[in-house]
């Protein structure tokens, strides 16, 4: 279902797939300057395996993107926008809200973890973007990042993941890029698995 989110002067374009309860997901796409939108393949699979866990789903572009209106903003106002999206979900009906980025996403999502229950990680890019000082983030389930990511590379996520919760698991997945390039599928296995694991998507609000 195609709906529109207000975000203080502007709406936000997004998807959404309904399921019966109180579990959502909440994903945010790749960097809108190198074509990143709520279409990107790895969005669409991570939606596809929340869904099938028995999450609704939502998608949404990030301003300037799409058919969203305003304009890149550099990452502050995006995490605006991920706070109006979450909210939005919360009016509908949403309790446990599983937060999940990717790449661009991921990294606006770790600056603005607050209310989610859950946070994944895909591929957040720490050799692009500057992370600043890592603070803990407690609600954090799962990091995945790609064997060949030069982007995302593991041996540089791993001490951020110390810090932001020793006890999230980081999960490199084998011969892949920053792209996911035929693995897709490994990707989506790897967000169930994260969601089926003992606290799964719940986890305290961050």
């Amino acid at each position: 279902m195609e709906v529109f989110i207000p975000c203080g002067g502007i709406r936000l374009e997004g998807r959404l797939e309904e399921a019966a309860g109180p579990r959502a997901a909440l994903i945010a796409h790749p960097h809108p300057l190198y074509g990143g939108d709520m279409d990107n393949p790895v969005v669409v699979a991570l939606a596809r395996a929340f869904r099938e866990a028995g999450y609704s789903v939502l998608r949404f572009n990030f301003r300037g993107v799409g058919r969203s209106e305003g304009a890149h903003g550099g990452g502050g106002p995006e995490r605006d926008d991920l706070a109006a999206a979450r909210e939005w979900l919360r009016g509908r009906g949403a309790v446990e809200i599983l937060g999940a980025g990717y790449s661009f996403g991921a990294w606006v999502l770790a600056g603005a973890p607050e209310g989610f229950s859950g946070l994944l990680l895909v591929s957040p890019p720490v050799a692009l973007l500057d992370f600043g000082a890592p603070a803990p983030l407690p609600a954090l389930r799962l990091v995945v990042t790609g064997e060949r990511d030069p982007i995302a590379p593991a041996r540089r996520i791993e001490p951020l993941r110390r810090i932001w919760n020793p006890e999230a698991a980081l999960e490199v997945i084998p011969g892949t890029d920053h792209f996911y390039t035929g693995a897709l599928e490994a990707l989506a296995a790897a967000a169930a698995r994260a969601l089926r694991a003992p606290g799964g998507g719940k986890g305290p609000p961050g």
